[in-house]
């Protein structure tokens, strides 16, 4: 029993190895993944064999090598053995994407979030699921993975949201595990900031960097910290939640934050660059893209509320790199997605209030970060569960 045991293990670790050299280097041929991977070619043919049967790998086909009478086929990793679901629920919009175990999007919705409460933010995801699950011609069964991005810290053992102010009904009880009765997948639950920072890493301006910050600002304000391409949430998931660094002096309620905004959130977020506005006389706007639009336009008093706006964003960013001393800090957000105006002057306060003043950079994935990183982050756990799904039911025939 004990020799048979270690067949079946010696024999799954070879596979997973192999699938694992596939998706890392694309089409590659048997003799090829024999070198990289010092197994001998009947081991990889017969692996490559029960990949293939499962559906996980399949023949590219051949490749002509010059000189030689015998084309070697080509395998690749079967992106379409599973599917993967990305979702963003922000205050404002709803996105949702499906992808393959490539991480290709092959289908996505973005609508406004009209919700008033956890019901209607449940229903509107599920909807919107549905859609894309019909529009890429995947059923909903073969989605293996479903990551949702929200604001907000969550809790890893209870799911339960705490301090997501801007979304009414997102920190009611059990409304993780409710939309995952819904959409009929596994599911995660994480910060949208935390995703944003793990997009960028993956595809955006946080591309290669050992320690970088994203930092949202626009209806609230959050970070996202990666270390080594990997999230870092801190000791009870809180890491990265800007909004709650120190700002002016403490007022009314400030002993009950959770219930609240934090001090840099309140100063830092598109309705406080409103109320600047506003208090410098420009009366007659209405949002914080507004406010943005005269500056660039050259209005004096939108301008005053935007040097603002960079100051306090910079205050943020000084405490930042005084406590984990990032490379880079990327900014994003719907406040954040005005670097022509923000970048100059941040980068003109940030040496007068620290001497350890990071990079700082503009988003490059916009406000689509908490979305690609909602995929990537759902296709790598979907990749694990197809492989495992798959050994699952060769257990039976391994005893």
């Amino acid at each position: 029993m004990a020799a048979t045991w270690n067949r079946s293990v010696l024999r799954t670790h070879n596979e997973r190895l192999l699938l694992d050299r596939l998706r890392a280097d694309g089409a590659t041929s048997r003799a090829e993944l024999a070198r990289l991977t010092g197994l001998t070619k009947p081991t990889v043919s017969t692996a490559l064999s029960r990949l293939e049967t499962a559906g996980l790998v399949r023949q590219l086909g051949k490749v002509l090598v010059p000189g030689r009478g015998r084309s070697p086929v080509l395998y690749e990793a079967d992106p379409s053995a599973g599917h993967a679901l990305g979702v963003h629920i922000g205050r404002r919009w709803m996105r949702v994407a499906l992808a393959d175990l490539d991480g290709l999007i092959l289908a996505r919705r973005d609508e406004p979030n009209e919700a008033e409460d956890a019901d209607g933010i449940i229903a509107a995801v599920a909807a919107l699921a549905r859609k894309v699950a019909a529009e890429a011609d995947v059923p909903m069964d073969g989605i293996l993975h479903t990551v949702v991005g929200g604001p907000g810290v969550i809790d890893p053992e209870t799911r339960v949201v705490r301090y997501a102010v801007n979304l009414p009904g997102w920190g009611k009880e059990g409304v993780a595990d409710r939309l995952e009765a819904q959409l009929g997948t596994a599911l995660d639950l994480r910060n949208d900031a935390d995703l944003a920072a793990l997009g960028e890493y993956s595809a955006g301006a946080g591309q290669g960097r050992r320690l970088f910050v994203y930092l949202r600002a626009g209806t609230g304000l959050g970070g996202g910290i990666v270390v080594d391409g990997k999230l870092f949430a801190g000791a009870h998931g809180a890491a990265g939640e800007l909004g709650y660094l120190p700002w002016g002096t403490p007022g009314p309620g400030s002993a009950e934050l959770g219930n609240s905004r934090g001090p840099l959130e309140a100063a830092a977020t598109a309705d406080a660059v409103l109320a600047v506005a506003r208090d410098k006389g420009l009366t007659d706007a209405t949002t914080a893209k507004q406010v943005f639009d005269a500056a660039r336009a050259g209005d004096a008093r939108a301008r005053a509320a935007v040097e603002e706006e960079a100051v306090r964003l910079a205050h943020g960013i000084a405490s930042v790199a005084a406590v984990i001393d990032p490379e880079l800090v990327v900014l994003g957000g719907g406040v954040g997605d005005n670097p022509d105006l923000l970048l100059p002057l941040i980068r003109t306060v940030l040496p007068q209030l620290t001497p350890l003043h990071p990079e700082v950079a503009a988003s490059t994935l916009g406000d689509g970060a908490v979305l690609h990183g909602a995929v990537a982050m759902a296709v790598e756990v979907a990749r694990e569960l197809a492989f495992e799904k798959w050994q699952d039911a060769q257990e039976p025939e391994a005893q």
